[in-house]
């Protein structure tokens, strides 16, 4: 198997990348890593490692690098010779299995979704994201590749996170729910309450469900356009931060002695790890004729590792297959 790395990408390039990579080849014998960037950069921090399974690694040169500021559409039509662009071009030609990416969301996106195309019978891919709960991680669709949406893709939404909860997050018949401003069925605007009636035909439909369902896990599956879902990630991934600051604050006021605050403050750490993007790595986009990760900006090497084993996964789990042929 063969994984498209864009070691132009995040903002630690392409020092994460290539390591993050060297690390997926450690966990999988039969992978293979194409780091694509400017082959000059990559190839130098590679000089740098004392060994590396050369046999396994292959530089692609892409002397355009799209910063994180550029406009997505403008930077694919502009800068073909990019990493973004290369590596979905070459899993276009099947050269590759999938594509992970630290670096702009809205040209990975761009450039999957012209370049890769869609699946037959998707109407709209969805960018995915994997949540904590106190049951572990569920995930949430769309978190902001459509804010526009009708009844029919926020049902396809619901049908290929379902797919992606069995298949990827090994959840055995996963709940899906739509989230709403209210439990009841008539709650919502005219959109959300056309997906209603749609996602009843699902097995697993446990109907809407508030903001306050999602950390207590009242549902395994998200459902949601992209305005609202990456309000709820963004939110999502300021709470551990914020809570150990607020924690960290009233700790160090409290009248416990120097080694009591330090252990309650690790207990503190380990409760709220789960919130480490670092776990998961990054998501998919779903619903294009291909395997796209994105991953955060900052994502550190273990991110990039895990994002590329992530993507190892849905090709190996036929994830595109199963999404069609429920959608067909």
């Amino acid at each position: 198997m063969r994984i498209a790395v864009d070691a132009a990408g995040g903002d630690f390039f392409p020092k994460n990348p290539v390591q993050g990579a060297l690390d997926a080849l450690k966990e999988r014998e039969d992978l293979e890593i194409l780091l694509i960037g400017p082959s000059e950069t990559i190839q130098n921090e590679l000089d740098q490692l004392s060994s590396y399974p050369k046999d396994r690694i292959q530089v692609v040169d892409a002397p355009d690098v799209i910063g994180m500021e550029e406009s997505p559409s403008k930077a694919v039509k502009t800068k073909p010779n990019s990493s973004i662009v290369i590596g979905n071009t070459l899993q276009k030609k099947g050269e590759c299995d999938a594509i992970v990416s630290a670096g702009n969301t809205g040209a990975l996106l761009a450039a999957s979704t012209v370049i890769l195309g869609r699946l037959n019978g998707v109407l709209r891919p969805a960018l995915t994201s994997v949540f904590p709960t106190v049951k572990g991680f569920r995930l949430l669709v769309d978190a902001g590749a459509n804010l526009e949406v009708k009844p029919e893709i926020l049902y396809q939404f619901g049908v290929m996170g379902k797919i992606y909860a069995e298949n990827i997050l090994q959840l055995e018949n996963p709940r899906v729910g739509l989230l709403n401003v209210g439990e009841e069925e008539k709650k919502g605007t005219e959109v959300v309450q056309g997906a209603f009636q749609l996602l009843k035909e699902l097995d697993n439909f446990v109907g809407n469900i508030e903001g306050r369902d999602i950390l207590p896990c009242n549902a395994d599956v998200f459902v949601c356009d992209g305005f609202v879902g990456n309000i709820a990630l963004k939110f999502g991934e300021s709470i551990a931060d914020s809570l150990q600051e607020m924690i960290k604050s009233t700790l160090y006021q409290s009248d416990l002695e120097d080694e009591q605050k330090l252990m309650v403050a690790g207990i503190i750490r380990q409760a709220l790890s789960p919130f480490d993007y670092q776990l998961v790595g990054g998501v998919p986009l779903l619903g294009v004729n291909g395997i796209s990760f994105v991953g955060h900006g900052s994502s550190s090497s273990l991110a990039i590792k895990n994002m590329i084993l992530a993507s190892v996964r849905c090709v190996e789990t036929s994830i595109n297959v199963k999404i069609v042929s429920h959608l067909n």
